[in-house]
């Protein structure tokens, strides 16, 4: 199977090797600074604030959503609302249970730890983590056979902070422990315009108004995908010696890039149209799709398929995958028409 990374484009959500980096700078720092998700933050704003007026550490708190929603920022967020340290991870890089149990000693009274993809830790590295969420503390074997005996050790109070694009394989006993959950849903088009505006300014580019509608437009629904269209908009500006990022400028950058207003891809469209042209407009089985894409199924299932579900313009059927109507009407093609384009399967 290929790697993300090696399928990375523009719009799709996933984390690039190296833009964390690039994006320091356009975090928000504090819940006032981040745009959209407003109930969620509501809520948070008052568990922290009672949290530190008792000089308590907050509940545990599990966040779930698609990728680039801004699950890792939000936890930067709260351990600087929380005037606490902030320790990062994910649970990939653990592998043994000492690793953990080297992160948890050395966190501070209150600090926030917080681990990515929690849905991927090893059982045993779980199970220590338990009573570390409830007890504060953590159960230690020393020695092996009859001289084996377990130790105690205590730790300090802290926010462990969960953050998860599949909640649905978290273990039940895990969840249970987590006493404040966060779920994020895609951005309103007036928050992505914000976000796109409050991000022109920390990198020094102005941008028009209507090409800012058109960019957040553009960016499913998603931070991360904004804000990376953003510098290649720059990009594109500073070429063409353009003082701001105009319409203009984007919509010309937009179909270099081959993305369309609904923020699919080639390789997104061109999924659409296999089905289409080659299977009739489904259903097709994932194995058949994925050989036809040049992809594996993982790849289609996990990278490709979540947003053209999520737009509705595929769905799944316990048959295959079939493409909708708003599809169709999207690619500027109607059932009868694409019959032209129809040739039976051998």
């Amino acid at each position: 199977m290929k790697k993300k990374s090696e399928h990375a484009g523009i719009v799709h959500p996933e984390q690039i090797p190296g833009e964390d980096e690039r994006d320091v700078r356009l975090r928000p720092r504090r819940l006032t600074e981040f745009l959209g998700q407003q109930v969620m933050k509501e809520n948070l704003s008052v568990f922290i604030t009672a949290a530190k007026e008792r000089g308590e550490s907050l509940d545990h708190l599990f966040l779930i959503g698609p990728p680039g929603l801004g699950k890792t920022t939000l936890a930067q967020v709260v351990a600087n609302e929380l005037e606490s340290g902030f320790v990062q991870t994910s649970a990939p890089a653990m592998d043994k249970p000492k690793d953990l149990v080297g992160l948890l000693t050395n966190l501070k009274k209150n600090d926030v730890f917080f681990i990515d993809e929690i849905h991927r830790l090893k059982p045993a590295i779980e199970e220590l983590l338990y009573i570390a969420m409830e007890d504060y503390e953590l159960d230690w074997i020393v020695g092996q056979g009859p001289m084996a005996r377990t130790l105690r050790i205590p730790i300090q109070p802290f926010t462990l902070v969960g953050a998860t694009t599949k909640a649905g394989i978290v273990s039940s006993p895990l969840i249970s422990r987590f006493g404040i959950t966060c779920r994020f849903s895609f951005y309103e088009q007036a928050d992505m315009e914000a976000i796109v505006r409050r991000s022109a300014g920390l990198l020094n580019v102005t941008i028009d108004a209507d090409a800012a509608a058109l960019l957040a437009k553009s960016s499913r629904g998603t931070p991360r995908v904004v804000n990376r269209l953003l510098r290649r908009m720059r990009d594109f500006a500073q070429v063409l010696n353009e003082q701001s990022i105009t319409l203009p400028v984007v919509r010309d950058s937009l179909a270099r890039l081959e993305i369309d207003t609904l923020g699919l891809e080639k390789q997104d469209r061109d999924i659409l149209k296999i089905i289409i042209e080659r299977y009739k407009g489904g259903p097709v089985g994932a194995e058949t799709l994925a050989i036809s894409i040049g992809e594996s199924v993982e790849t289609l299932e996990d990278y490709y398929e979540p947003f053209l579900i999520q737009a509705g313009l595929l769905q799944r059927s316990p048959r295959g995958r079939m493409v909708t109507s708003l599809a169709y009407g999207h690619l500027g093609l109607t059932p009868d028409s694409a019959k032209n384009l129809l040739f039976d399967e051998p």
